[in-house]
């Protein structure tokens, strides 16, 4: 079995393939390398194709007609993404794709595809589930920005840093500019509201780091906005 294929017998979706097809699959890849910044596929494009992370981590980044940006989602090592085209002619991207870092992809048209989801009904049903968890999870990004005030979730973008650090710091390694199109926001509006929770002592703002101070405050704030 080769590398590629060892990757995707990891991945849910393809671990229930035939060896054969994961060999088809690793054999048939499209490798693509891309640097940080560069973009995969720009907002309104066709692009008929599902690809997998080798190395690296992508941004999807959808952008409003004013130029604010909201970064929709990260895909890392391991991780899947389709372009609407994979499954409907003549469907544009619906955001775009940016290499966060330096990145290696591998890529399969749907003409490649379709015959191996076909040969392997499991596959294709876990995909289905997993876009099924997709959609409820643009669902909930789409009830925080109608419903839930800025600081809000700025408020829950902190927490989850929180958690996935284990620590009460973390460095201050995003920028303005990148948390507020993680929340859908401005950079003024993020400032404004970091500023608001350091000012209520909820966190403490360094040069270097953000500082939890208040873990329970942050998150009645998070929940109750």
């Amino acid at each position: 079995m080769t590398a590629l294929a060892a990757l995707l017998k990891k991945n849910p979706i393809f671990s229930f393939l035939a060896d054969n097809d994961l060999d088809l699959m690793s054999r048939q890849a499209a490798t693509r390398q891309y640097d940080k910044n560069e973009n995969v596929i720009l907002y309104g494009d066709l692009w008929p194709y599902l690809f997998l992370v080798g190395q690296g981590s992508v941004d999807a980044v959808k952008e409003s007609g004013e130029g604010r940006s909201l970064l929709v989602t990260t895909f890392s090592q391991g991780d899947i993404f389709w372009g609407l085209a994979f499954f409907q002619d003549n469907a544009p991207m619906p955001v775009t794709l940016e290499a966060r870092e330096s990145s290696r992809l591998y890529l399969w048209p749907r003409e490649t595809m379709i015959p191996i989801f076909e040969r392997n009904g499991r596959a294709g049903w876990e995909l289905s589930r997993f876009m099924a968890g997709r959609m409820q999870r643009a669902s909930a990004i789409l009830e925080e920005m109608t419903f839930q005030p800025v600081a809000g979730r700025l408020a829950h973008l902190l927490l989850d840093h929180f958690e996935m650090a284990g620590d009460a710091a973390i460095s201050r390694h995003l920028t303005l500019d990148e948390m507020a199109a993680r929340i859908g926001s401005t950079r003024e509006m993020v400032c404004r509201a970091l500023y608001s929770f350091s000012d209520k002592k909820l966190i403490e703002v360094t040069r270097t780091e953000f500082v939890l101070t208040n873990r329970g405050g942050l998150s009645q704030l998070a929940e109750h906005s």
